[in-house]
């Protein structure tokens, strides 16, 4: 479910979505890091969040820091655990529903983050919706056994663990974007899931690998242990800015 063995034309065939979101990622960032070509630092500076102008009327940096980052590191981990994690829901979920839910997850960490942070505070970046799509897997794994094997709940209950920890440990990071992304993917993914038969039948039918692969359950071998630690490194990263 987590690994990817699809190239990459066959990647952009099978997940839109997330193609598109990370071609945001990158296209954002080349725009904001050639100054002698565009305005870089408007650009920056208008899609930012920042509280005060928020509640100056300025709505929609509510939605625009998610898919701006700080620097290059920034960029390429967030949208690297895109890659990872985004894919099987997108083929779970639906384009559209994966979309909507992507942008909730991080707009309601945004909106949180405006209640709770200082009217100075300032944001950008992805991880309050990534931490949705986490809370969304983790009502999965909770709600609907049925609906993930083992190993692969194994995956996102160790992902989602780690990265709360460290979320209180590393320096400069969102706290509240990162909790409340993670609360409102679980109660979302709650109510999408509940939608039951439709989607239950969606997830058994995926191998969320390339289609002409083997359906037969996945074995929890040295492969899958590679891609945990591939994927636990892609959180650190993630966290290592915000």
């Amino acid at each position: 479910m987590f690994i990817r063995t699809e190239s990459f034309k066959e990647f952009l065939r099978f997940y839109p979505v997330v193609s598109f979101i990370i071609f945001l990622h990158i296209l954002i960032f080349v725009l904001v890091s050639i100054p002698s070509i565009f305005p870089s630092a408007w650009i920056f500076e208008s899609m930012m969040g920042v509280n005060l102008y928020i509640v100056q009327g300025e709505y929609w940096r509510l939605v625009t820091p998610i898919f701006v980052h700080s620097g290059i590191t920034h960029m390429l981990f967030n949208s690297f655990s895109l890659v990872l994690f985004g894919p099987g829901l997108e083929r779970i979920l639906g384009k559209s529903r994966f979309i909507l839910l992507y942008l909730a997850t991080g707009v309601l960490a945004n909106v949180a983050t405006l209640i709770l942070k200082p009217l100075t505070y300032t944001h950008v970046g992805s991880s309050g919706a990534i931490f949705g799509i986490f809370g969304i897997y983790l009502a999965i794994v909770f709600l609907r056994k049925d609906m993930m094997s083992r190993e692969n709940s194994q995956v996102i209950l160790t992902i989602a663990i780690i990265g709360v920890i460290m979320t209180f440990l590393q320096p400069n990071i969102n706290i509240t974007a990162h909790l409340f992304g993670l609360l409102t993917g679980f109660i979302l993914g709650a109510i999408q899931i509940g939608r039951g038969k439709a989607l239950t039948e969606s997830l058994r039918n995926i191998s969320f690998q390339r289609p002409n692969y083997s359906t037969g359950r996945p074995k929890f071998n040295s492969k899958n242990l590679i891609w945990i630690a591939i994927a636990l490194l892609a959180i650190l990263g993630l966290l290592g800015r915000f």
